[in-house]
C-alpha cells in the first residue's frame, strides 16, 4: 500500500495548461492601444519549440539562462521552456545598479541571456559582465542592431522547431531558478528556487489561504517577472489555468486601470506604491471595477489610509501580504478569520488588515529576542521574526552569510515584528530602518503609515538622522499631493493627534517630488541616507 512516487516538478504545472484549458487567453499590452493575444494551446506549442531551440544551441543541463524582460507572454515561455528542459531560469533586475548587474551574471554564470529589445542599452553598459554569454537571444522578430555580439531574434529561433517535446523526468530537488535579493545593503545574495519549492508554493498559494486562484480568474501581477518570479504568480496561474494579463513595459496607472477594467481582471498584485497611484487614476476616471475581488499589496506595509481608501471609495479589498525573495515569496497574507466575520470594518482594519498576515499552511514563523528565546504571542513583544517552511531557503548560493540561519533550522529575517494573540504578525520595521533616538525605538514603518494619512500627502518616507545628543532622530521626507502645502508644524500636529509622543517626532521635513524607490518600487532609503547625510544601518 502506497501513494505513487510523483516528481513535483514545472512539467506539473506546464501540463496541465494545455490539457485542461487550452483556451484561455494569455494578454500581454505590447504598445498603447496594442495588446497581443494568444491561448494557452498557443503558449504550449511555443514553448516547446523554445525547449527544441535550448537543445539546438548545445547547452547541457543545469546551465543557467537568464532573462532580461518586462512581464509579457516571451517571458512567460521562458519561465517553463527553461526549467522543463532541466535548465536553470535566472531573472535579471533591469533596475540594478551595473556594478550590482555585472556581478550577478558573472556570479551566476549565466551562458543565455533572454532580452526585451527596449532593454538591449542595459545589457550594452554591462558590457563587460558578458564574457561568458555565450548567445544573447532578443524578444523581436528579426535582429536589431546592437553594439553587442552574438544576437539571435528569439522568433527566429523558435522557428521551424517542433511544436511537442518529450517530457523530461526531472528530479524535484533539481533546481529550477535563481532570484538575487535587491543588494540594498552589501552584494547581492542568490537565492536558489527547486522544482519541489516552486510547485509546493504555487499549490499553497492558489489555496483559500491565500489568493483563492483558480480557472474562474483573470490575474494581473504588476510585481515584476524579473523580482522574485512576480510573486509566483506566472506558475500559480498557469497551474490553475487562470487567464493571464500581462502589462509589459506599461506600468503606470492608466494603463493598468485600462488593462483591469478591459480585461475583467480578478485579482491583481503589486506593492503599495502602485496601488496609491492606481487609486489617483480610479478617482481621476470615475471607473468601477465590479470583478475584482481583491487586490494584494506586498513589498512593504501599505498604509492604513491606502486600505480605508480601497475600502470606502472603491468597495474594493485591498489585503496585505508578507514574503522575501528567501521565502520564494509568499509566506503570509492578512485574511480575517471565520468568527471575524461579524466584527466592524474598523476593528478588522485594526487588527488584520494591517497585519503583515497570517502564515501559510506549511510555514512557521516565530518572534525571538536577544538571546533567541521565544517570545509570547501577545500583541506588543517585539522581537526578530524567524521563519521556516518547505519553500523558505537553507543557505544563501555560494553559502554566503551563514549566521542567517540558525542551527536547528529557521531563517533569520531581519524583520522586527510582534504576533497578536490569534497568530497575526506585524512587522515593526526592518533591523536596519528602525531609529534609535536616546536610547528608545522608533518604528519608521508606522511613523510614514500615519503621515500618509494626512489629506495632502501622497508619500512619505522616514530616516534616521544623527544626533549628537540623542543618538539619531527621524526625518520626514514627503511628496505633497498636488497643490497641497505642507509644513513641519503641520506633520508634527498630525503625529500627535494620532498618539505618537513629542519625543517621537521628526525634527526635519523634506519635500520632494517624489520618494525614491528601488528597482521593485519600494522606498530607497539608502538614497535618502546619502542625500541628507544620515545615518547608514551596517552591511547585511
Amino acid at each position: 500500500m502506497g501513494m505513487m512516487k510523483v516528481s513535483l516538478n514545472s512539467w506539473l504545472m506546464f501540463d496541465h495548461a494545455e490539457r485542461y484549458f487550452p483556451d484561455t487567453e494569455i494578454v500581454t499590452q505590447v504598445g498603447p492601444g496594442l495588446r497581443h493575444r494568444y491561448t494557452y494551446r498557443e503558449f504550449s506549442h511555443r514553448t516547446q519549440q523554445l525547449m527544441h531551440a535550448l537543445d539546438y544551441l548545445g547547452l547541457d543541463q543545469g546551465t543557467h539562462l537568464a532573462t532580461l524582460a518586462w512581464n509579457g507572454y516571451r517571458h512567460l515561455e521562458c519561465y517553463f521552456a527553461i526549467p522543463c528542459t532541466g535548465r536553470v531560469l535566472h531573472t535579471l533586475n533591469p533596475r540594478l545598479p551595473t556594478p550590482d548587474l555585472e556581478f550577478i551574471i558573472t556570479e551566476a554564470d549565466d551562458q543565455v541571456i533572454f532580452v526585451d529589445e527596449s532593454l538591449l542599452p542595459v545589457l550594452e553598459r554591462v558590457g563587460n559582465s558578458l564574457a561568458g554569454v555565450r548567445q544573447i537571444v532578443v524578444f523581436a522578430e528579426g535582429v536589431p542592431e546592437s553594439s553587442l555580439p552574438n544576437l539571435v531574434s528569439y522568433e527566429q529561433l523558435l522557428s521551424g522547431h517542433p511544436t511537442r517535446y518529450p517530457r523530461r523526468e526531472i528530479e524535484e530537488e533539481t533546481v529550477l531558478g535563481i532570484c538575487y535579493t535587491s543588494g540594498t545593503t552589501g552584494r547581492p545574495k542568490g537565492v536558489e528556487y527547486t522544482h519541489r519549492s516552486t510547485y509546493l508554493h504555487a499549490l499553497t498559494t492558489t489555496s483559500g489561504a491565500a489568493t483563492g486562484l483558480g480557472p474562474q480568474d483573470a490575474g494581473l501581477a504588476v510585481v515584476p517577472m524579473f523580482h522574485v518570479n512576480a510573486w509566483g504568480a506566472p506558475f500559480a496561474s498557469t497551474m490553475v489555468g487562470a487567464k493571464q494579463v500581462f502589462t509589459g513595459p506599461f506600468m503606470d496607472p492608466s494603463s493598468i486601470v485600462s488593462l483591469m477594467v478591459d480585461e475583467e481582471v480578478t485579482i491583481a498584485l503589486g506593492v503599495p506604491t502602485i496601488w496609491a497611484g492606481v487609486a489617483e487614476e480610479l478617482t481621476r476616471q470615475q471607473v468601477k471595477l465590479p470583478h475584482l475581488r481583491f487586490v494584494m499589496a506586498g513589498g512593504s506595509q501599505p498604509p492604513m489610509a491606502l486600505i480605508e481608501r480601497y475600502e470606502k471609495e472603491f468597495g474594493i479589498t485591498l489585503v496585505q501580504g508578507w514574503g522575501m525573495t528567501e521565502t520564494s515569496p509568499v509566506a503570509a497574507l492578512a485574511w480575517p478569520k471565520e468568527r471575524m466575520r461579524a466584527w466592524d470594518a474598523d476593528r478588522v482594519r485594526a487588527e488584520v488588515r494591517i497585519k503583515a498576515g497570517l502564515p501559510l499552511p506549511g510555514i512557521d514563523v516565530k518572534i525571538v529576542g536577544e538571546n533567541d528565546e521565544e517570545l509570547p504571542s501577545d500583541g506588543s513583544s517585539v522581537g526578530e521574526l524567524l521563519v521556516r517552511g518547505p519553500w523558505v531557503i537553507d543557505s544563501y548560493r555560494g553559502g554566503a552569510t551563514p549566521e542567517r540561519f540558525t542551527d536547528d533550522g529557521w531563517f533569520r529575517t531581519g524583520d522586527v515584528a510582534s504576533m497578536s494573540p490569534e497568530g497575526y504578525f506585524v512587522i515593526v520595521d526592518r533591523t536596519k530602518d528602525l531609529i534609535k533616538s536616546g536610547g528608545e525605538w522608533i518604528s519608521s514603518v508606522d511613523m510614514e503609515g500615519d503621515i500618509m494619512a494626512m489629506s495632502g500627502v501622497l508619500e512619505a518616507a522616514v530616516v534616521a538622522i544623527p544626533d549628537e545628543k540623542w543618538q539619531e532622530r527621524p526625518l520626514a521626507a514627503v511628496v505633497p499631493r498636488p497643490g497641497a502645502e505642507i509644513s513641519l508644524d503641520q506633520v508634527r500636529s498630525h503625529l500627535l493627534e494620532r498618539g505618537w509622543e513629542k519625543w517621537q517626532l521628526p525634527d526635519r521635513l523634506e519635500l520632494l517630488d517624489s520618494v525614491p524607490k528601488t528597482g521593485v518600487g519600494k522606498f530607497d532609503k539608502k538614497v535618502l541616507r546619502s542625500r541628507y547625510g544620515a545615518s547608514s544601518p551596517p552591511p547585511a
